[in-house]
């Protein structure tokens, strides 16, 4: 490369692969379970996990889409709160360089199914606190995906309840 970088110290540099690398969402987290395993990445009311606990997460995550055929070019929709799964989904679905649709939880079951079908999506991820809407949904698009039921335990309201695919352990 022939871009230049200023160090701290005002030296100049050029770019090469010794003193420089794109950071992106997945060079990000393997750095950061690297370089400080032990500090913590997420705090979600008593759930607390480490950057090495999260990356761990996400690559399990990614193996169990994976193993479920989803895989490079795939979209897979997440109808999520801010949740650790939501966060470990920006993560893992990359890692198999698919596409995440991350769905507006506000929308109405027509707009989210037109969204599931232009999409193409082949998974989804569902908060327990959207079942009833995605259950709507499910009813009108055309074709079967992975359903995967998340259970925030920062969310008690009851409603209904979609199968629950255990993802990372390969359950199912």
């Amino acid at each position: 490369m022939s871009e230049e970088c200023r160090t701290s110290g005002g030296d100049d540099l050029r770019r090469n692969s010794a003193n420089f690398a794109p950071l992106t969402p997945l060079t990000f987290i393997r750095w950061s379970a690297h370089a400080c395993p032990n500090r913590t990445a997420v705090i979600h009311g008593a759930r607390r996990f480490t950057w090495r606990e999260t990356y761990a997460r996400c690559r399990q995550l990614a193996s169990g889409l994976a193993t479920r055929g989803i895989g490079a070019g795939d979209t897979v929709a997440a109808m999520l709160s801010n949740t650790p799964e939501m966060y470990e989904c920006h993560f893992a679905v990359p890692m198999l360089s698919a596409v995440l649709n991350a769905l507006n939880t506000r929308l109405d079951a027509g707009a989210i199914a037109f969204m599931l079908h232009h999409g193409a999506a082949k998974a989804i991820f569902v908060d327990r606190e959207f079942s009833d809407t995605i259950a709507t949904v499910l009813a009108k698009v055309e074709r079967r995906m992975l359903v995967v039921d998340i259970d925030d335990p920062e969310y008690t309201a009851a409603s209904g309840e979609l199968w629950v695919a255990d993802v990372a352990s390969g359950s199912r």
